[in-house]
């Protein structure tokens, strides 16, 4: 069975094809919930022919909705209506896959369940002993224990994995930089974490991506004037200096909470990680919060980007349900 899977977030829509085609496009949710059909079907349209969709979602927690469970449904709604008579399957937090009707009658348990999709499915990459999954994504970061390649979370929605440290609001695009910033910095959107990874040269270029604070592109140049701007400053009253030196701290600041983090839910293993599963746009975070916090000792690392491709990785939750739904048939 050929299928094609969905990771419907608030931010981004992530689309992976079992055979191994993963495309992540810009689409905010929150602003045109209505528009989120058209966005679908042109998601769709660019990846190869498939039998069923497999689906997974977290932006049922964008303002737009008042309620997870309105979110969820205006989502099926959406997925149902550029499906036509293909099969859909929806994954929820208790690890099954389910059809549309049992879905909309267990709301709450369909909410923000891809995590547990792409556990379940890189367990098979540390099927002995214990390990951390470790997924760094543009807005937030999952931190999932495994134990003999089986996901052993001590939370299972949202609001549980947030208490647990499992789930970290922190990511590599779009987190706030005055939310990560020591002190004598301006408390406005004035710039994110992209415009941090653009000046330091861990995310490359893209003239043609306007999704940054000021809608302008993400270039270094643009990110200059932005990171500026969180100083009360702009190019000609800022020295570059300080803007790169704003930039490190927030690097340092953010591997600093993902290294507690990471050794916060080590501790709740057996034993510490064997193993430690790369994945996400913001691998290289990872990395360095590891390296730099010596958050858990040297042990066997997989990147799911070097086994899988830098944009499976990407869209890694979106590969994992559909590879999932796959396998069962």
């Amino acid at each position: 069975m050929d299928v094609l899977g969905l990771d419907i977030g608030g931010a981004n829509l992530k689309a992976a094809h079992i055979s191994g085609l993963a495309l992540s496009v810009p689409f905010a949710l929150w602003k045109t919930p209505a528009l989120l059909p058209d966005a679908l079907g042109r998601l769709l349209q660019q990846m190869p022919p498939f039998d069923a969709l497999a689906v997974t979602m977290t932006g049922e927690l964008c303002d737009c909705f008042e309620r997870k469970r309105q979110g969820v449904h205006a989502i099926l709604d959406a997925v149902t209506a550029i499906a036509g008579s293909t099969r859909i399957l929806v994954w929820r937090n208790d690890g099954h896959l389910v059809d549309v009707s049992e879905a909309r009658e267990t709301p709450l348990q369909v909410a923000s369940a891809n995590w547990l999709a792409l556990a379940t499915f890189a367990g098979r990459y540390a099927a002995k002993g214990p390990a951390l999954l470790i997924d760094i994504g543009s807005t937030t970061t999952d931190i999932v224990p495994l134990l003999d390649g089986r996901p052993k979370p001590k939370g299972r929605t949202d609001r549980e994995r947030l208490f647990s440290s499992e789930l970290v609001y922190t990511g590599v695009r779009r987190t706030p930089v005055y939310s990560l910033a020591d002190c004598n910095t301006a408390a406005e959107l004035f710039a994110t974490t992209l415009d941090v990874y653009l000046l330091l040269g861990h995310i490359a270029e893209d003239a043609t991506d306007t999704n940054t604070a000021d809608g302008r592109p993400a270039t270094k140049a643009h990110a200059e004037v932005r990171m500026a701007r969180m100083l009360c400053s702009d190019l000609e009253t800022s020295a570059a200096e300080e803007r790169n030196s704003l930039a490190r701290s927030i690097l340092r600041n953010q591997t600093g909470i993902l290294g507690y983090a990471i050794t916060f839910v080590a501790r709740n293993l057996p034993a510490l990680p064997q193993t430690v599963l790369f994945a996400g746009e913001g691998e290289f975070l990872i990395r360095l919060a590891l390296e730099s916090q010596k958050a858990i000792p040297p042990c066997r690392v997989v990147s799911l980007s070097r086994e899988l491709g830098p944009a499976i990785s990407r869209a890694a939750c979106a590969y994992a349900v559909a590879m999932l739904a796959a396998e069962k048939g």
